[in-house]
């Protein structure tokens, strides 16, 4: 029998127990002491560079947030253009592990609006090549659910434009490398990359809510008519700041089609077109100027076509009578515009059109301007045409610059895409005398409240302007049924602020504007609705107990004949 002996557990003396806890202690003191010491470290240094490097510190701080390209927002503040971080999806076809007409079938699903052929040209390729740059969140799932591992989606940069449409020929875009095309990311390139300056938007002197309105009510018009296209403009009459701008047909600067070309042109800096009598009152106020028009009561004789150079000036409506200054205006009379431009004469109406600088590219800063149609051959009939807004042509915004001169007071200055902010407008320089600019004031507002403008007529809001509706040219001559109707405006008159410019390209004689193609039909209506809705953004709102004092011309306009 065995007898198992175990041996009993040695048990710790008080003291050793006491000394095992000591140690603990101390060591945790120790830690507890490094830890404070390395906090207080820390500590020290960030005061250090709060109260010592604060220049550093903003630099290294603010570098975490600075954009690749800076944002672009209007006036208020608001987004127009942000660079975003997102997927991009590529194919690597040696990495490819299922059939390529099957991935094709199942990319074009995800993918409608691309080929199958181009999907399965990319997927044969040789090397890798994108299938979508952009691509949005459930196109990328999609494509990662198909579980091949030939795609991958790398993290690219991306410019966002959040207002889709809106001001896209402002913005311009940029190219799959990041860099600006046109518009402002192509004419402010340097400083929307600056490392300087990126961190801070870019403001623009657009307002999104005047733009929204200045679109839809274009986009409206020139599809009801069945246009082929127009152009719009709200422009501060004394910073020359551009309130709005839109052309069309446009595009979505998010998504580029390669068939919208076209689409992509600004109209109101790029286009040029022949005017027509939107060019009367700017004749009229040279005249003026320059002692040639020296009575409102004047007459001149309209009864008969005006024979010149072997071509015959008409009226599009003869009033058969002699008309004066006032009636020439209200009625468009091309017959007595010419006249007055005779005696003018071609060098004091050259001076005024290189005063507008209708000579030159229009003045604004952005890259897409174009050169003007100058006369080759400046004899007595072109001096007599182009007062009436024939055989020279410009772009809108050549237009809009030289109305804004014409009711500010007579001071011409270019125009600008920027927020001015706290900066002093361009100098300028003078145009027309200040008095006949308030003379012109009151012709203005006599074309909408008497003549040709009156579907322009806000309540309220004072407007004046000119109709213009030109035949545009083609091989052999003018083509009669093809027109530009535009309307150029200013509101309110008794002292104007802003120039409203409504153009509408081929508009077509339908139900819509009673069967006429004129401006006064089709461009008219659009900047009234575009000054009843805009206006009080702008800060004018209707005052029917104010308007434009024309008690001294209301007397010479004849009674008995009927304005059309």
């Amino acid at each position: 029998m065995n007898t198992l002996v175990v041996r009993p557990t040695r048990v710790r003396t008080a003291g050793v127990r006491q000394q095992i806890l000591l140690t603990a202690q101390q060591r945790l003191m120790m830690l507890m002491l490094l830890f404070m010491a390395a906090f207080f470290l820390v500590s020290v240094r960030l005061v250090y560079f709060a109260l010592f490097d604060t220049s550093a510190g903003h630099r290294n701080g603010s570098a975490t947030f600075v954009p690749a390209r800076a944002d672009i927002v209007d006036r208020n503040g608001v987004p127009l253009a942000r660079t975003i971080d997102g997927y991009s999806i590529r194919v690597v076809p040696s990495k490819l592990l299922n059939s390529r007409p099957y991935l094709a079938d199942e990319l074009h699903r995800i993918f409608p609006d691309m080929p199958r052929e181009e999907l399965l040209a990319k997927l044969n390729g040789p090397r890798p090549t994108y299938i979508r740059r952009r691509a949005l969140p459930d196109q990328v799932a999609a494509v990662n659910a198909i579980g091949d591992v030939g795609f991958d989606f790398p993290r690219e940069k991306e410019r966002l434009y959040p207002q889709l449409s809106l001001a896209a020929h402002v913005l311009g875009f940029t190219n799959a490398d990041g860099q600006g095309v046109t518009g402002v990311e192509g004419a402010f390139e340097e400083r929307l990359t600056d490392k300087a300056t990126r961190g801070d938007p870019l403001a623009l002197s657009i307002d999104v809510r005047v733009q929204g309105v200045l679109e839809s009510e274009l986009s409206n018009a020139v599809a009801n008519l069945e246009a082929i296209g127009g152009a719009g403009l709200i422009l501060d009459v004394h910073t020359g700041e551009v309130l709005a701008m839109t052309s069309l047909p446009t595009y979505n600067p998010n998504k580029l089609a390669p068939d919208n070309g076209g689409a992509r042109r600004n109209a109101v800096t790029y286009n040029l077109y022949e005017l027509g009598s939107t060019f009367k009152p700017l004749s009229i106020g040279a005249a003026i100027d320059n002692g040639v028009v020296t009575s409102m009561a004047k007459r001149y004789d309209a009864t008969r076509p005006l024979a010149i150079a072997g071509f015959r000036i008409r009226d599009s409506h003869s009033m058969g009578r002699w008309l004066n200054v006032p009636e020439t205006l209200i009625h468009s009379s091309n017959v007595v515009t010419a006249q007055i431009a005779d005696q003018l004469g071609r060098e004091k109406m050259e001076e005024l059109f290189r005063n507008l600088e209708f000579d030159k590219r229009p003045g604004i800063d952005i890259k897409e301007r174009a050169f003007p149609l100058w006369p080759r051959d400046w004899g007595r009939l072109t001096t007599m045409t182009t007062s009436y807004g024939h055989g020279i042509a410009v772009t809108p915004l050549h237009l809009a610059s030289a109305y804004a001169a014409l009711v500010n007071g007579g001071i011409w200055r270019p125009a600008t895409i920027l927020r001015l902010g706290d900066k002093a407008p361009p100098q300028g320089r003078r145009v027309f005398k200040a008095s006949t600019s308030a003379r012109m004031r009151q012709l203005l507002r006599l074309i909408v409240s008497d003549g040709t403008g009156r579907q322009a007529d806000a309540p309220g809001f004072r407007v004046g302007g000119k109709t213009g509706s030109a035949e545009k040219p083609g091989a052999g001559g003018y083509r009669r049924h093809s027109l530009v109707s535009t309307f150029a405006a200013a509101f309110p008159m008794d002292n104007p602020r802003y120039v409203v410019l409504a153009m509408i390209d081929e508009p077509k004689g339908n139900a819509f504007s009673s069967g006429q193609r004129t401006a006064g039909w089709t461009a008219a209506p659009v900047v009234r609705k575009v000054v009843m809705r805009a206006g009080p953004m702008l800060g004018v709102f209707p005052d029917e107990s104010r308007d434009v004092d024309v008690s001294e011309l209301t007397p010479l306009l004849w009674k008995g004949g009927k304005a059309d």
